[in-house]
């Protein structure tokens, strides 16, 4: 049949015709044979499928015979549906179906329920079976298997892992477990306070092995310690003993200047070992210190293979557990009463220490063999890591005894002011404070000429200064102790080295922190304690910036870059200025002040009072006031060229701040007089003093020569100076000199 099916080229069926062009058109002929050739083809075609129906006749019948049959199931099945859906509408079976399944669900679920819970039901009342079979357990002494019994009820309840929602009888039952696990905390507790016993009056600590508690006889020791072990508390059981033995045995033995010595004893029964000794005696000779620890650690050994064998029983967990409860405080105990005792004073002892370096570790190595320490835990190994790094421990000693000694000196002085000042300042205000800035006790302290009239150390030269200055004792003791410090630096290994370098720093910086403190309350008034403070930081200043060239180039060379003072140095250069500052407006303050009193006085009697009467009692305040003035002037022993012109300004703003009272007086003396010139007399006749401070303001800017002439003409002397204080003026403000002398003698011998 395929043939059939093929597609006909009309061209084909044409010949004898030039075809190539398909363009071609096609004549009326052609047509003709055209048409007669398809009508061939045509009945051709018939042909061939009447033939092929014919043979298959059999297949085409039997098609049509299941088409038919397709056709009559289609209509019955369309019968049947029409049924269902008119018995459908006439009843709703879908409701009842729907109510059938949603109760066979509810059955189902109760029923899953009720098998759940009686499942819980039997786990509950097992786990309360178990919990009272553990506590009955307990009571019959049956302790191992109460112990298991606990740790697996402990996984059955899930302590510690709870869940929101539980039931409320899991924590009932859980209660009960936590009551049942304190209740064995402590019959373990009683058994090894019954188990392991110091008795004072023999001092001997007494291990039983057959223990009594509560009725329960003849429990064995090991037996208990299984029980522990299995439930987990072995720490908790053992702590009562573990401080029992660190307090009685392992401090003794320790004790490095009378240590403890032991003796073991066993006390054999008929049924066996009834019970251990452990006798702590006291050492037959205290006078022997053992300087490399080996008897030390030799007794601590002892005392924990006693633990090991008579109450660990050989167990290594259960030495390992008691090492863990008991190994942090002695080592402790072991650093602090012995190694910290034999850390060397002097770097040229640190070699001879490592005798103690290596008898540590042999100790240690002996504890990890018994399994009393951590092979692999490195915190175990404390003692040997305190023995290794004694460098460091003696670098932090010495920093310690360095920073003490600095505060001490800082703190532990007596504050007091020479004899000769008590008696010039006798009304002066006495305050006492710890910090000594005490001045020597006789002459004076310090003249211009550099030289102290008495040895003192508290006279001291000035690195970057011709001049000398009066320091404190605390300031003198306090460099003393650095330069001490920074001559060990240069001899001592980089770590060392280190360690001092910061300790002189923090000495130092130690004077910043303390003095201002402890004299806050002087530095509010006019006293020499601020002036020292002055001279104190100006000192400190200038020494800390000269201690980098004195010793840098002997420092360690791993120091050399590290080791900085300058940046210490402007603190106190700042605070010595501060302190000067201070004390300057405190007097400007206070001079101020007795003007305005004095102005106020002015104000209030000059029109109150009659005009001599006011003029007297003025001239008198006045008088006072200038004598006491210049009088303490006077006194000053030791005055910088900065110093006198400070001095001279405040004398001549005092007098100009007085202008407006003199002026009052004038007129009150003399209504009539023509300008102050005139009337200056009368009034320095009435105020003696008002000529002799004019006079010292310019004194404080004359030449020596000056004022040798002024005292040999007479105006000085008319002016109210005597010869002392003329002497001492001059020898407070110029330096020693063949000058100065010269002048000093034409002065006494005129």
């Amino acid at each position: 049949m395929d043939p059939l099916f093929d597609r006909i080229n009309v061209r084909d069926l044409l010949s004898g015709h030039d075809l190539s062009d398909p363009s071609t058109p096609l004549s009326t002929p052609d047509l003709r044979l055209i048409i007669s050739r398809l009508e061939s083809h045509s009945l051709h075609i018939k042909s061939k499928v009447r033939s092929y129906l014919l043979s298959h006749r059999e297949d085409f019948a039997s098609l049509f015979s299941q088409c038919n049959d397709a056709v009559f199931k289609t209509s019955e099945i369309s019968d049947n549906v029409s049924g269902i859906l008119s018995l459908i509408s006439d009843r709703p079976i879908d409701v009842e179906i729907r109510k059938l399944v949603d109760e066979i669900g509810r059955t189902t679920k109760e029923a899953r329920e009720k098998r759940e819970m009686l499942g819980l039901l039997k786990i509950i009342v097992g786990i309360c079976e178990r919990l009272e079979g553990a506590r009955s357990a307990f009571s019959d002494g049956r302790l191992r298997f109460a112990a298991e019994e606990v740790k697996e009820l402990k996984k059955a309840l899930r302590i510690g892992d709870e869940e929101e929602g539980e039931p409320i009888v899991y924590g009932l039952l859980r209660k009960q477990w936590a009551d049942l696990f304190d209740e064995m905390q402590d019959l373990f507790s009683k058994f090894m306070e019954n188990a392991v016993r110091f008795e004072q009056d023999s001092r001997t600590i007494r291990v039983k092995y057959k223990l009594c508690v509560d009725k329960m006889d003849g429990i064995e020791l090991h037996t208990v310690m299984e029980a522990m072990d299995v439930a987990g508390i072995l720490d908790y059981s053992l702590a009562k003993a573990a401080d029992l033995i660190i307090k009685h045995a392992i401090t003794p033995a320790v004790s490095y200047g009378s240590p403890a010595m032991f003796a073991e004893d066993v006390n054999q029964g008929s049924k066996g070992i009834s019970e251990t000794v452990l006798k702590i005696l006291p050492s037959q000779d205290c006078k022997i210190v053992d300087v490399d620890g080996d008897a030390i650690y030799a007794r601590v050994i002892q005392v924990i293979k006693f633990i090991f064998k008579h109450i660990c029983f050989e167990n290594g967990s259960w030495i390992r557990s008691f090492g863990r409860l008991t190994w942090p405080r002695i080592s402790d105990i072991i650093i602090s009463k012995f190694l910290s005792k034999v850390v060397p004073e002097d770097a040229s002892k640190l070699v001879d220490f490592q005798k103690i370096v290596k008898c540590t570790s042999e100790f240690e190595f002996s504890l990890k063999e018994m399994m009393f320490i951590s092979a692999s835990d490195g915190k175990d190994y404390r003692l040997s890591s305190f023995s290794e790094n004694v460098e460091v421990h003696f670098a932090f000693r010495k920093k310690t005894e360095i920073l003490g000694k600095a505060r001490n000196s800082l703190l532990q002085c007596d504050f007091s002011l020479p004899q000769r000042k008590k008696q010039i300042l006798g009304k002066a205000r006495n305050h006492s404070f710890n910090v000594d800035f005490s001045l020597p006790q006789v002459g004076p302290l310090l003249k211009n000429d550099g030289m102290a009239i008495n040895s003192s150390n508290q006279v001291v030269d000035l690195i970057f200064s011709s001049e000398r200055c009066v320091v404190s004792k605390a300031a003198s003791q306090l460099m003393e102790l650095v330069h001490q410090t920074l001559q060990d630096v240069c001899l001592s290994s980089a770590r060392v080295a280190l360690e001092f370098y910061h300790a002189v720093r923090d000495a130092i910086l130690l004077y910043e922190a303390v003095i201002p403190v402890k004299l806050e309350r002087q530095l509010d008034g006019i006293n020499q304690v601020a002036i020292l403070m002055y001279n104190d930081c100006l000192f400190l200043s200038q020494e800390i910036l000269g201690l980098a060239f004195e010793y840098r180039t002997d420092f360690p060379d791993s120091i050399k870059e590290h080791a900085v003072f300058a940046d210490m140095a402007p603190r106190f250069h700042l605070m010595a200025e501060e302190i000067l500052q201070r004390q300057i407006r405190i007097v400007i303050f206070n001079l101020r002040e007795a003007v305005f009193i004095l102005e106020k006085v002015h104000i209030i009697w000059e029109p109150l009072l009659r005009p001599s009467t006011y003029k007297r009692s003025m001239c008198m305040v006045l008088e006072s006031v200038f004598s006491r003035i210049t009088k303490d002037i006077l006194l000053l022993d030791d005055l910088a060229a900065e110093e006198t012109l400070q001095l001279q300004r405040l004398i001549h703003m005092m007098l100009d701040n007085l202008s407006s009272l003199l002026k009052s007086l004038i007129s009150a003396f003399d209504s009539n007089a023509k300008s102050e010139e005139d009337t200056s007399r009368p009034i320095d006749d009435l105020i003696p003093s008002l000529r002799k401070i004019r006079k010292l303001g310019e004194l404080l800017d004359m030449p020596l020569k000056s004022i040798t002439s002024a005292w040999e003409s007479g105006e000085l002397m008319s002016c109210g100076f005597t010869i002392l204080e003329l002497k001492d003026f001059i020898r407070a403000i110029f330096a020693d000199s063949t000058l100065r002398k010269e002048c000093i003698w034409r002065i006494e011998n005129l």
